[in-house]
């Protein structure tokens, strides 16, 4: 098999972690119209789309809850890998113990080993990262997209006249705030614990530390004064943001190194976090155990015995309070 980039130690430059961009780039469309970028042919059909993910990956994740807000379930199909990434990527290693600790369901398409696969497939000489989600167009028999903020843009409205389900994440009057709320979450927070926990200086993990956790004091103040990251209305930037707190206290903080505070420790971030676990279907999209250990048992220069801990137990069904606080 080729070599493939999947581990953080390829996008380490100066003790510094870089995330390298998505390189497919094409959209799903209502009428099959080019999106943004890429090219068009991509309409939305009922069973046409299928996902890859990890149920560990807080970018798949995204796309995962999409999925289920927008009532794509039987639209679109999913193959989750195994949780453990080593030399060749994520791979599709599955049996009955997996399915049932793991939630993992092999490549129930093609039967292929890896997630690189999919990637040279569309090219032999392909070197970029092969990472996840991939959005995969079983008629065609390529990959759409990769890049999960793009991906949840085309389930928020490419299949709306299908589904019939008109909620919206992503709202004309708010654009403006939710782009800009997601700038912050995504260098800060989404990808600050990344930088923190993949910095192989102590220069750079001291930086990263104290940006990540100055970015939350100031999301923990502007909870206390609004409900959501954009004001009332839940929206793409509350997802985007969540699946980065739901995690935290169980990989982040220790196995990042991100231990200054626990979420739990924030208590707007932290009932902010319960609530949105709490919507209805979200909870489905959620297996701890493959999140542990995904990040414990992968990453051996972290964790070179691939131990994974016994975490605390959340009690994710506790009241939050949010609904009463802005009533």
């Amino acid at each position: 098999m080729k070599s493939v980039k999947n581990s953080w130690d390829s996008s380490i430059k100066d003790g510094e972690y870089q995330r390298k961009e998505s390189q497919f780039r094409n959209w799903i469309t209502a009428d099959g119209s080019a999106g943004i970028t890429g090219r068009g042919g991509f309409q939305a059909e009922a069973g046409r789309y299928h996902l890859y993910v990890s149920l560990a990956c807080p970018w798949a994740h995204r796309t995962l809850i999409f999925r289920q807000l927008k009532g794509l379930e039987d639209l679109i199909t999913v193959s989750v890998v195994h949780p453990d990434m080593h030399e060749n990527g994520w791979s599709f290693n599955h049996d009955e113990e997996s399915a049932k600790l793991y939630g993992t369901t092999g490549d129930n398409l093609y039967g292929d080993k890896f997630i690189s696969e999919k990637y040279l497939a569309q090219d032999p000489d392909y070197s970029g990262v092969n990472s996840v989600p991939v959005l995969w167009d079983k008629q065609d028999k390529v990959i759409i997209n990769n890049e999960s903020s793009e991906i949840i843009r085309m389930f928020n409205s490419a299949f709306n006249d299908i589904t019939g389900n008109k909620l919206d994440f992503y709202p004309e009057h708010l654009r403006e705030k939710i782009n800009h709320e997601n700038e912050l979450v995504y260098h800060k927070i989404n990808n600050g614990v990344y930088k923190t926990g993949f910095a192989t200086t102590q220069e750079a993990y001291d930086k990263n530390v104290k940006e990540l956790f100055f970015a939350l004091e100031q999301l923990d103040e502007k909870l206390s004064k609004q409900r959501y990251l954009a004001g009332n209305e839940i929206t793409e930037a509350d997802w985007r943001l969540w699946v980065t707190l739901v995690r935290f206290d169980s990989v982040y903080h220790t196995h990042f190194k991100c231990n200054l505070k626990l979420i739990k420790e924030f208590s707007n971030i932290y009932n902010y976090m319960l609530e949105l676990f709490q919507v209805p279907n979200v909870a489905k999209t959620v297996n701890e155990a493959h999140i542990k250990r995904h990040y414990y048992a992968s990453h051996l220069a972290i964790n070179p015995y691939g131990i994974v801990p016994i975490a605390h137990q959340q009690d994710w069904t506790a009241q939050h309070n949010r609904d009463k606080q802005f009533s």
